[in-house]
């Protein structure tokens, strides 16, 4: 079983069943798996088929879940590309994952026309965004004009071929901090092992509405608020882009039963919300990944919304989910919670050994949901799998019940005067004071002490000076966890997912 044919299960099982809403038009399964077979159609006539690599450009909408679920239909492998990227940012991914053919909107088919003299790319298939632009339009070259075709194509008499589970399915690019971007290999196994295991976990049936609005080319969203809802006929709520407004009347509307988000957007909720509390009164559950929650912020968010946050953790080499709160039992502000259904979560020193209870170590994982290797580099899959273990970088460290906190990452750590200095450790406690509502801390060249604590700071308050910040701090922390400087910021930088950039914030401090 794979999630396309999970997906045709469902539309035969309950073919009226509203698959997604977008734009207050819902389309049920029946619908949505009919898209999908005469797209999978297309791809099968132009001699696609297992084996061929194609990207996926393009925000949350219909066309993602179409091209997502027909392409798999097909066997070929998907390659979902944050569709902001710059041209040389885009054009790396596609000629590094081997790109046949794209499937994108024609707002975005000017930025593919710089790239075609880099491509080995056959066909664009374009999805209409409403930008009134002109398929046939002179600006665009003869090539791409000639290779353009619609989604929309295709038949419904469609043999679909034989798809093992160890297949690929899907490759996901990771954010590249380390260097350039590495392509996950996610197979079919992974993908659907994670989807199911994560609906599982958290209880998400037919009866659920799960807001869509995290990228859903990025795994978070893939898994969580799309591929989970359609392994038991729920039904995705997409949201284009992350606006609490549109969040909160989404909600409301549909009566959403799921959200699933970043702490920025629970921040950002939380900041503007005191006014739509009751938009979220049927909102059963809220999970919250991509980077730690701050816990001031969590018991903030379920005081005012009157609704349990679960939080989870994830990372693309394991599609994503690893670990949650649970539902059925006590959630611990602070921790990432438990292993999910047929995941298992260690702690381990650096000879892969487990560390005692309590201690922090790196936190490795195993299960059915972790990748095959990356994209044509053995060298690094050796590295981050050993012995059937995936190294997630992350530093953590457990409890007596199971339950596991993710201390900092790997590479994040602060070394002061021969202190380990743990930035969230840092931020949990700013993130208390009252007047502060982003905070981000990195570390800095030292010429005594090697590093030193830098905090940059978002204030509600354009009076909060330095040395009140610091005092502050020094009435919560050890001395050499005290920050050394505060820089205020307007806004901290963040990705395309809402998490905090803090490769940009080091560079800021090295260039200073």
């Amino acid at each position: 079983m794979n999630i396309s044919d999970q997906l045709e299960k469902t539309a035969l099982e309950n073919p009226t069943k509203e698959a997604y809403i977008f734009q207050g038009e819902g389309v049920n399964y029946q619908e949505f798996n009919a898209s999908v077979t005469k797209f999978a159609s297309t791809l099968s006539d132009l001699g696609y088929g297992k084996g061929d690599h194609i990207a996926l450009v393009s925000g949350n909408s219909p066309l993602f879940m179409i091209g997502l679920y027909g392409a798999l239909r097909a066997g070929a492998t998907v390659i979902p590309i944050n569709p902001t990227y710059t041209v040389d940012e885009m054009s790396y991914i596609l000629r590094n994952g081997d790109v046949k053919a794209v499937i994108t909107l024609d707002l975005l088919l000017e930025k593919f026309e710089h790239m075609d003299g880099l491509l080995d790319v056959n066909h664009y298939f374009v999805g209409e965004s409403g930008s009134g632009i002109d398929l046939n339009s002179s600006s665009l070259s003869t090539k791409m004009k000639s290779f353009t075709r619609s989604v929309a194509a295709g038949s419904l008499d469609y043999q679909k071929p034989l798809i093992d589970r160890e297949d690929v399915a899907v490759i996901l690019y990771t954010s590249g901090t380390t260097g350039k971007p590495k392509g996950a290999m996610l197979t079919h196994r992974n993908i659907y092992s994670n989807a199911t295991d994560v609906a599982d976990y958290l209880s998400i049936s037919s009866e659920d509405r799960v807001i869509a609005t995290l990228p859903m080319f990025h795994v978070f969203c893939l898994t969580v608020a799309l591929n989970a809802p359609v392994m038991n006929g729920g039904t995705v709520l997409i949201v284009p882009k992350f606006s609490p407004q549109d969040v909160f009347g989404m909600a409301e509307q549909y009566k959403a039963t799921v959200f699933a988000g970043v702490p920025t957007m629970y921040n950002y909720l939380l900041q503007t919300g005191k006014d739509q509390v009751d938009t979220f009164k049927h909102m059963r559950l809220c999970v919250s990944g991509g980077s730690s929650m701050p816990v001031a912020l969590l018991t903030a968010f379920e005081e005012q919304f009157n609704v349990q946050v679960s939080e989870g953790y994830g990372l693309s080499e394991a599609s994503p989910v690893t670990a949650f709160n649970p539902l059925d039992r006590p959630r611990k502000a602070g921790s990432i919670g438990q292993n999910i259904s047929n995941v298992v979560n260690r702690v381990v020193d650096e000879l892969g050994d487990e560390v005692p209870v309590g201690e922090v170590g790196e936190l490795v994982v195993q299960g059915p949901n972790v990748m095959k290797g990356y994209y044509k580099m053995p060298e690094e899959t050796a590295v981050t799998i050993k012995d059937g273990w995936l190294y997630t970088g992350d530093m953590a460290r457990v409890d007596d019940e199971g339950y596991f906190y993710i201390v900092d990452r790997k590479k994040d750590m602060i070394l002061v005067g021969g202190y380990n200095v743990y930035p969230r450790e840092v931020e949990e406690v700013l993130y208390e004071h009252p007047e502060i509502s982003e905070v981000a801390v990195v570390g800095a060249p030292h010429p005594e002490l090697g590093e030193s604590v830098i905090s940059f700071v978002v204030s509600s308050n354009p009076s909060l000076t330095e040395e009140e910040v610091v005092e502050y701090c020094q009435a919560h922390l050890a001395k050499y966890k005290i920050p050394s400087k505060v820089e205020f910021m307007d806004e901290l930088p963040k990705n395309t997912t809402g998490k905090i950039l803090r490769k940009n914030l080091r560079e800021q401090v090295t260039q200073s």
